[in-house]
């Protein structure tokens, strides 16, 4: 029997925590990293090590995956002081679980590869806190079909899907969409559950009695009861980060030329929201927006 791959994982926050706990737990040896290191203790308790920058964690692993906040903080970790070009090597895959800008996907894969030959497989995933704790997220994949195959086994401990959507930086387009459907489904469930509140209903019955219909979604079973009972707490998906990609998702339409009216409103009213102090809180905080008209 062949021994397991060696992992390494970059960002241990609300989705890349839970993701590498799954992976120690299915017996991976594990190297994580993370810009604030009090979020690497658990994971050291339960077997993994600890290096000092993003370069170490290419020494003696077959995949590094990293899964931060945003485009940004991917270039850093990649390509900044001390970072994963700095160790990379040929044979190794870099897989990204963050959601990041497409085109700018494609650039930085080009140039870990030109630089290092290192290949980039970028993998965002759905299903949130929830589905990262339970190693049932949807990953979408784009890259090499062989690489996509060779991570196959090892995505298993993570999500129950992976698709491989076609070349580098169509997993990121098929994020996107993904994105544009759960931050509008987010903001017509905080009017839905505001409208059934005002009317007199039991906005707590609404999930319930939707399920199975036509209407009916994991955002509406997870935030619907969230909001109607105003449980804010734990954050499973904060609001700055679909705020983030409604941005990404209008600007990828303007490169394209399509037209995406419904996202573009949906990122002015979410910016709306987040102005007023919600950017690092739950999504489900969307109805106190309701509350505040109301006042």
């Amino acid at each position: 029997m062949s021994a397991l791959p060696k992992l390494a994982f970059a960002g241990t926050g609300l989705m890349g925590e839970p993701m590498s706990r799954r992976l120690l737990a299915a017996g991976y040896p594990l190297r994580v990293w993370n810009r604030s290191p009090d979020k690497t203790e658990a994971l050291a308790a339960a077997g993994a090590m600890v290096v000092d920058d993003p370069a170490a964690l290419c020494a003696d692993s077959d995949v590094v995956m990293l899964c931060l906040s945003d485009t940004a903080a991917v270039r850093d970790v990649v390509f900044g002081a001390d970072g994963i070009v700095e160790g990379a090597r040929p044979g190794q895959l870099l897989v990204d679980f963050s959601s990041l800008d497409p085109a700018e996907t494609r650039r930085m894969a080009a140039e870990l590869a030109t630089r290092s030959g290192m290949r980039w497989v970028d993998a965002p995933v759905s299903g949130g806190t929830v589905g990262a704790e339970a190693g049932s997220l949807t990953i979408m994949a784009g890259g090499e079909a062989a690489d996509i195959e060779r991570l196959r086994p090892i995505l298993a401990h993570l999500g129950q899907r992976l698709t491989h959507m076609g070349d580098v930086g169509a997993g990121q387009v098929t994020k996107v969409c993904n994105q544009m459907i759960v931050a509008c489904n987010a903001l017509v469930i905080a009017e839905v559950v505001a409208l059934a509140e005002r009317s007199g209903v039991d906005a707590a019955l609404l999930a319930p009695a939707l399920a199975g219909g036509f209407a009916d979604s994991k955002p509406l079973q997870i935030l619907a009861p969230q909001m109607a009972e105003r449980r804010f707490e734990p954050i499973r998906w904060h609001v700055r980060t679909l705020l983030k990609d409604l941005d990404a998702a209008v600007k990828l339409s303007r490169e394209q030329g399509s037209a995406t009216p419904m996202s573009g409103l949906a990122a002015q009213l979410m910016r709306l929201h987040g102005g007023h102090g919600y950017l690092a809180r739950d999504l489900a905080t969307l109805i106190e927006h309701y509350r505040e008209l109301e006042a």
